[in-house]
């Protein structure tokens, strides 16, 4: 149950923090939108107010250049100069910032279409001017009887207006999307806000209900405790009573124990204090144990023999029959027989043979043989070798 409202709580949190994450992005979202849309509006406000100087100054440089066609005066042939020469740089920065994006590429051929009438008001404007200072007024008369030239003008203001009418369009357009989105945004942002207050109330619904069904569980445990500790006491008194008894069984078995190791070493004893060599071997005819009396007598000490073969000390005599010399201690091993004064000869450490006696008596470990004691006794009239 515990485990249950935790995942709960902890699911309803991760929920809340996806709901929030979500409501940021698209805040963050939707104000890159709305900052993209004023640098947009910002840009279309500054080619309508660029195109809107161009008719400006090309109505200022009309009125100069008709000062100049009938006063003949140097002052008005430099102002229409002068605001000529303002139209093409508002008409150049016009269309340097309708060339830079995809958006406005049909705003920015307008602009391009724009230029050939404006070039051709210049040359006209151009033309008049010449005609007056090589002519005077009368052939500026002529000039313009001849090339009136009011239709140029015409379709300036016509693709200015056209350009503004275009532009405040997408304005109108633009100032409903932002419109729209701030909408979305305020919406997303409330939603949101809402949505994580219900759960903040159903956390702590469910945190509530946890802790009364803690209040209920630590009541229960309190009670089994009290349960528990009397079982407790009495099984404490069955564990004193039982540990007695085992303390007075381990008592007995370590008194046990120490009659076994009194009893191996009183048998070590006992061989070691037998004159007769004595060698112990295992069932593959191994040396186990020896005696004093065999390192006595052979000089071989006893990590020298352990581990090897009898062979390496006992050699047995050959076959009467001219066979190979054969161990009979390895039949004898395989049915369990004993083998009683036996002749043999015994190799010391220096090479030294010495005739002997010996005996072997298998050992049985229930119905398997698992070794063998060989007894070793010097022949009659055979010294025993000097301790070297």
């Amino acid at each position: 149950m515990k485990e249950n409202i935790e995942q709960r709580v902890v699911g309803l949190f991760i929920l809340m923090l996806a709901i929030l994450g979500y409501v940021a992005w698209s805040s963050i979202h939707n104000i890159k939108e709305s900052i993209r849309s004023n640098d947009w509006v910002n840009h279309t406000h500054a080619v309508i107010i660029h195109a809107g100087e161009i008719l400006s100054y090309l109505h200022g440089g009309d009125a100069a250049l008709r000062t100049f066609l009938i006063t003949g005066d140097e002052r008005d042939k430099q102002g229409y100069r002068v605001e000529y020469n303002t139209m093409v740089e508002q008409w150049t920065e016009a269309e340097r910032l309708t060339g830079r994006n995809e958006e406005e590429k049909a705003l920015h051929q307008r602009f391009l279409d724009l230029s050939l009438l404006i070039s051709n008001r210049i040359d006209v404007a151009r033309s008049m001017v010449q005609a007056r200072e090589q002519g005077g007024l009368e052939a500026v008369r002529q000039q313009f009887n001849t090339h009136p030239d009011v239709e140029s003008i015409n379709k300036i203001e016509r693709a200015v207006r056209n350009i503004d009418k275009s532009e405040n369009q997408l304005l109108r357009e633009r100032d409903e999307q932002q419109h729209l989105q701030a909408q979305a945004t305020k919406a997303t942002v409330y939603t949101g806000l809402g949505v994580n207050c219900v759960l903040v109330l159903l956390v702590v619904w469910l945190m509530r209900d946890d802790l009364a069904a803690r209040r209920k569980a630590a009541v229960a445990l309190a009670e089994a405790n009290e349960q528990l500790e009397a079982k407790v006491q009495e099984r404490t008194a069955e564990l004193v009573k039982t540990n007695q008894s085992l303390k007075q069984e381990n008592l007995e078995r370590r008194w046990s124990y120490q009659a076994l190791d009194h009893q191996l070493r009183y048998n070590q004893l006992i061989i070691n204090s037998i004159e007769e060599m004595v060698i112990v071997i295992s069932r593959a005819l191994n040396i186990s144990r020896v005696n004093p009396a065999v390192v006595q007598t052979t000089h071989w000490e006893p990590q020298e023999l352990i581990s090897q073969s009898i062979e390496r000390v006992l050699q047995f005599p050959p076959d009467p029959a001219g066979g190979a010399s054969q161990n009979p201690l390895t039949a004898a091993m395989r049915d369990g027989r004993q083998i009683q004064d036996r002749p043999a000869n015994l190799l010391e450490r220096s090479g030294r043979i010495i005739p002997i006696r010996y005996t072997l008596i298998p050992l049985h470990d229930q119905d398997k043989i698992v070794g063998g004691v060989v007894t070793v006794r010097l022949q009659a009239g055979v010294q025993q070798p000097r301790q070297t």
